[in-house]
């Protein structure tokens, strides 16, 4: 039949044995998708959004999962029907990555470490296409090129990583691409990306299921992003199917009280331009009724204690090359970064992958060893400390990093790697503690006992942020800190940490590539281009009136959460892409800045 639909999911149950017994993951899940038609799948964390997708390629097996019911009816290129839930193994290697590739979640645990780039991009078109490895490695380099990553020809040589985050999900995208599959699957594709990158590489997929006809089945929690892409909206709880609609039926007449709770919690640009500090979102319960919204007390103008101070920062990574390894660049990933965060303040950095935002976090805290400048947390120069002043420093620094999966350890319950910190440093009746905090970052109790692997990757994410607050820090550096999370959880993430700066008056360095929630939690916010900070000033100033060419494009950039508001791949302004590696001995100029209005600086050309 023509008018059959590519994929047909039907009354799906999908069941994980864990050591309390079987746990469901999707109980009853029923929808279709037609050839050039994109359907969005959202929901929390744990709603069952990225099994249904393993199971669509039948991975969800290999982590401990089982299809107990239902059929997965997939169009092959041939026009026969296949039910995927009685495919062999043999006959499923043929399909996944040929006829349907799939973007997974989380970068670094999608690529081997051990193959470079250009391996593992070349490996799906030798196999699938019949390709050389010259044509399989040209069309690698075309792949690259068309997910906007600067220097193809050198990223194909190198190691997973040796990328950002950022880069490496560029990576995996390219590879589920480039056999140019029939239905494609995107488990939070645009995660890990800034708000440039992200347009372009929605408006790639979105290029695809129009010119190509390829079916899109897109999963994520970030409902500007369904507004963009959507032709239907599924949405799921607690492994069920609640609701299902066009996007415009969902945005503008949600009926399930869950759905109206989803589009409440999305932060919208604009929505902080006449408050003079950060404040909470109302949010709506699962129910439909009102969250009580944590009361926060602006820090008082007379409190001006400068608690982190950052002078002329600078690091670079050698490059090497040859036989014997000979130095012959540096990537200079931060250059000359100087800025100060008050006690009970925030400073958000953004701009996109690979321009120095982590590097600059991991480098005030010395996980990094900068090149030179100063840091100077609460009157102590960190740079100057050794390794056991450090260590007691750091219990007044820590990290939300962006890989919950890769921070955490795979062997250690969750509840142990809470507590390590609280051990490490003496603290007394550490089990309360841990379960305190297991409340505040919304995480059952009954998930103390639980592993890394056995939980989601936002419910990952909160362990991390719960394992950052242990001690009671004055700084934390929030890495993508709520980037994992879906949009109900996000919001509550967001209230929870402005109610324990308004609470223990801790200082974020909030790193982020998402400028509605830069806007909802910051003070002040600096702008980050090839290293260097481009634009810095107060919140207000850098969204009300944006100086510099790059702010500019990144606030254009920005996905807007009204279906009817959509970007085609021909509004996306695309600059040209430069690289943060000089020879050795270069050396730049150094930064000066021009100050527009009070506080508010932008770098000179």
């Amino acid at each position: 039949m023509l008018d059959a639909p590519l994929l047909r999911i039907e009354n799906l149950r999908v069941g994980f044995m864990t050591h309390d017994g079987k746990v469901p993951g999707v109980k009853d899940v029923s929808f279709s998708i037609d050839p050039g038609e994109c359907v969005c799948v959202v929901g929390e964390s744990g709603s069952g959004k990225s099994v249904s997708s393993l199971s669509v390629m039948r991975l969800v097996e290999y982590g401990g999962g089982e299809i107990e019911a239902g059929h997965i009816l997939f169009t092959r290129k041939s026009g026969e029907v296949e039910d995927l839930t009685t495919t062999s193994a043999a006959r499923m290697r043929d399909i996944r990555g040929n006829e349907i590739g799939m973007i997974f979640q989380e970068p670094m645990t999608a690529l081997n470490p051990v193959f470079t780039i250009g391996e593992q991009l070349t490996e799906g078109l030798r196999v699938h296409r019949g390709m050389t490895r010259a044509q399989a490695g040209a069309r690698a380099l075309e792949l690259l090129t068309m997910v906007r990553l600067s220097e193809p020809e050198r990223r194909m040589t190198q190691y997973p990583h040796e990328l950002s985050g950022g880069m490496r999900q560029g990576v995996v995208i390219a590879i589920a691409l480039a056999c140019e599959p029939r239905l494609l699957i995107c488990d939070e594709p645009t995660t890990a990306l800034d708000v440039t990158i992200q347009a372009e590489i929605l408006a790639l997929i979105d290029e695809l299921k129009r010119e190509h006809g390829a079916a899109v089945l897109f999963i994520t929690h970030d409902m500007a992003v369904v507004a963009q892409m959507a032709d239907r909206v599924v949405v799921m709880f607690r492994g069920n199917k609640v609701e299902e609609g066009t996007a415009a039926e969902i945005f503008e007449n949600p009926q399930h009280p869950y759905t109206r709770a989803l589009i409440a919690a999305v932060p919208r640009l604009g929505e902080m331009a006449d408050k003079a500090f950060p404040e909470p979102m109302k949010l709506l319960s699962r129910d439909g009724t009102e969250i009580p919204v944590p009361e926060i007390r602006p820090r008082p103008e007379s409190a001006t204690k400068v608690l982190l101070d950052v002078q002329h920062l600078t690091t670079r990574f050698p490059v090497r090359a040859g036989l014997f390894r000979k130095h012959v660049a540096n990537v200079h990933a931060v250059e000359d970064v100087s800025f100060r965060i008050m006690a009970g303040e925030t400073l958000s950095l953004v701009g996109e992958s690979g321009c120095g935002k982590s590097s600059c976090g991991r480098s005030i805290l010395r996980l990094v060893e900068p090149t030179s400048g100063k840091v100077w947390l609460d009157g102590t120069d960190v740079s100057t400390l050794n390794d056991t002043q450090l260590r007691a420093a750091r219990a007044d620094m820590q990290m939300i990093f962006q890989d919950p999966f890769a921070s955490l350890n795979p062997r250690m319950k969750l509840a142990d790697q809470v507590a390590e910190p609280l051990w490490n440093y003496g603290v007394k009746d550490v089990g309360d503690k841990v379960a305190t905090l297991f409340d505040r970052v919304e995480l059952p109790r009954s998930f103390l006992g639980r592993f890394p692997h056995e939980m989601s990757g936002g419910q990952r994410q909160r362990v991390a942020i719960a394992r950052a607050l242990a001690l009671n820090p004055k700084l934390v550096v929030a890495d993508e800190a709520v980037s994992a999370l879906d949009v109900s959880v996000r919001a509550q993430v967001l209230n929870l940490l402005l109610e324990l700066q308004s609470d223990l008056g801790i200082s974020l360095l909030f790193i982020s590539h998402d400028m509605a929630v830069v806007e909802r939690v910051s003070h002040h916010v600096g702008v980050m281009y090839l290293g260097r900070i481009v634009e810095i000033g107060p919140r207000a100033a850098i969204f009300a009136n944006p100086s510099h060419p790059y702010t500019r494009s990144l606030l254009s950039a920005v996905p807007i959460a009204d279906p009817r508001k959509r970007r085609l791949r021909g509004d996306i302004a695309h600059k040209p892409i430069s690289s943060p590696i000089h020879p050795v001995g270069y050396e730049p100029k150094a930064s000066a800045y021009t100050e527009v209005s009070p506080g508010h600086f932008v770098l000179q050309d």
